[in-house]
């Protein structure tokens, strides 16, 4: 009797394959549970007469209620598949097929990400860090004095006490100084935040991305070499550099770096505003007060820092006008960009062996 009860118990586990079956498997089950001749559980009903009348009742019963519900959930399924067909011979199949939209990888997060290569090739790691910081770690630790505008309320986000947004990535460059020692190079991309108005060329919410490097020996020399590598990798090997005296309180000497126009060609356009240039980054030599504020001897190591912004990369490399574009989710512009980041293309600037 434990056997008939534990091939009954065996059978109602087949209910589960009855949802998902199509046409042809359920008439398959159904012919193997039910089928007059060879049906598992019409072999079991069969054999209730050579049992003794207690265990026949039993059997029965519980036989017979599987039976039941195993006529209902096929019934069901058949039901189901009927209406399907039934749906789909209202289609008009001779009607042409319209497009699929193929989703793809954001252009900004394309070319952080193409940065982020460039760099590796040339040593640095990737790194990222909380979008949340105290003032000392976005301020403080940077050589921001106290009374910095960017302090104020209505430059940066605060969320409470001295806990703001952050506003930039160098955060990452203090914790990585105080958690490793040099030499370190690091790239660091993530999202920050300013009180910025959301206009053609700014954004409350943006990408960076910022570099560091920190050893014994590091000069201007190869401050400069780097980034020029890195400029023409991004655009072209035939890419014109230029640096400007500028200030950051984290770099001294600091300096912003400009590329040749890659819409003019440098003739002068209204891109470029006829300067024949455009700001991609500010730099500079890492300043030796931030180097001591990690206590790192600013007599033993030197090193540079930089950051910019991927989305102005990608305006620039792609001629786009308006910074509002990354952010409106249109299709129509987004589909542009699916599928450029190719994994199996050279490097940009560098020929194709094919």
């Amino acid at each position: 009797m434990s056997d008939l009860l534990a091939a009954l118990e065996s059978l109602r586990e087949r209910l589960k394959e009855i949802p998902q079956a199509d046409e042809r498997r359920l008439q398959e089950i159904k012919t193997e549970l039910l089928g007059r001749k060879a049906g598992a559980l019409t072999d079991i009903l069969k054999g209730l007469a050579a049992l003794d009348p207690e265990k026949r009742r039993q059997i029965g019963g519980a036989a017979n209620t599987l039976k039941r519900e195993l006529e209902h959930a096929i019934a069901q399924r058949e039901l189901e598949l009927k209406r399907g067909a039934t749906s789909l011979a209202a289609v008009d199949l001779t009607m042409p097929g319209r497009p699929q939209w193929r989703g793809g990888v954001h252009i900004v997060t394309q070319v952080v990400d193409e940065i982020c290569d460039i760099f590796k090739e040339l040593g640095f790691t990737r790194v990222v860090g909380p979008e949340a910081e105290t003032e000392r770690y976005n301020f403080y630790a940077l050589n921001f004095p106290k009374d910095h505008p960017a302090l104020d309320a209505q430059d940066s986000f605060y969320l409470g006490g001295d806990v703001v947004l952050r506003t930039h990535t160098s955060p990452v460059q203090i914790r990585t100084l105080e958690n490793y020692p040099p030499p370190i190079r690091i790239v660091v991309p993530g999202r920050c935040y300013r009180r910025d108005p959301f206009d053609a060329s700014h954004s409350p919410v943006f990408e960076q991305i910022e570099g560091l490097a920190v050893d014994e020996g590091i000069t201007f020399v190869d401050f400069k070499a780097t980034l020029a590598t890195f400029a023409r990798r991004i655009f072209s090997p035939t890419t014109k550099v230029r640096f400007r005296p500028s200030y950051f309180p984290f770099t001294e000497p600091s300096a912003e770096m400009d590329v040749q126009c890659q819409i003019c060609g440098g003739s002068g356009c209204a891109a470029c505003k006829q300067t024949g240039w455009m700001e991609i980054l500010g730099s500079g030599m890492v300043h030796p007060a931030v180097l001591e504020n990690c206590k790192l001897d600013s007599e033993k190591y030197t090193g540079f820092a930089w950051g910019m912004g991927p989305e102005r990369i990608a305006m620039l490399r792609y001629g786009i006008p308006d910074i509002r574009l990354f952010f409106d989710s249109d299709v129509r512009f987004l589909e542009q960009f699916v599928g450029t980041a190719d994994p199996g293309a050279p490097p940009r600037g560098e020929p194709s062996s094919k």
